[in-house]
């Protein structure tokens, strides 16, 4: 039933082979476990129920000792997995060292940190991931406190003028507004201007 096309072009396309379809498909899918040909909404394992779906499938089984992932085929049993693992702890390949990948020291950070996407603070020396590089984004101690410290000695002098000058601005200006409300209250006696 897989034929199919038109009168004119009978190699044209093919009839999808579900049981319930068999609608005439000008770009058809071939199955690559049952070799059978589907329309575009049944070309999946599980909508035209293939009877062997994982035959080109891959599995990962993961070592508990050393955190390697050893890859199967996906027709592998129970009892495989366990032969396969058994194999990797006597092959020598297994070693416990491995197991703890550094993990980054932000919190809530759980990112494994590897060659590619750690990078060392040069003020701290703490390892990071790339997200938290900066010294502001991993709370850098040194940094914070180093900051506080040269800042306020550095500019020490210059801020205290700074505030000094700016305090007596201030005190100035409430000097004026005072002496402001004293002119503008109306006179006690009336004065008369002439022009």
């Amino acid at each position: 039933m897989a034929s199919g096309g038109t009168e004119a072009f009978p190699d044209l396309g093919k009839h999808c082979q579900h049981h319930d379809c068999h609608q005439l498909d000008f770009l058809p899918f071939t199955c690559d476990a049952c070799k059978q040909v589907f329309c575009v909404e049944h070309r999946s394992y599980k909508s035209h129920a293939c009877p062997k779906p994982d035959h080109n499938s891959r599995k990962v089984v993961v070592c508990e000792t050393c955190s390697m992932s050893i890859e199967t085929t996906g027709q592998v049993g129970q009892e495989e997995e366990e032969a396969l693992l058994k194999r990797h702890l006597k092959s020598g390949n297994c070693d416990p060292n491995k197991k703890k990948k550094p993990i980054c020291p932000v919190k809530r950070c759980k990112e494994v940190l590897t060659f590619s996407n750690a990078s060392t603070c040069k003020t701290c020396q703490v390892k990071v991931c790339l997200k938290h590089r900066f010294p502001a984004d991993h709370a850098c101690g040194r940094v914070a406190s180093a900051s506080i410290s040269s800042s306020a000695a550095v500019n020490g002098g210059w801020n205290n003028r700074f505030l000094d000058a700016l305090a007596s601005r201030i005190k100035g200006q409430a000097c004026t507004k005072s002496a402001e409300r004293r002119s503008t209250s109306p006179p006690s006696t009336p004065s008369v201007k002439a022009y």
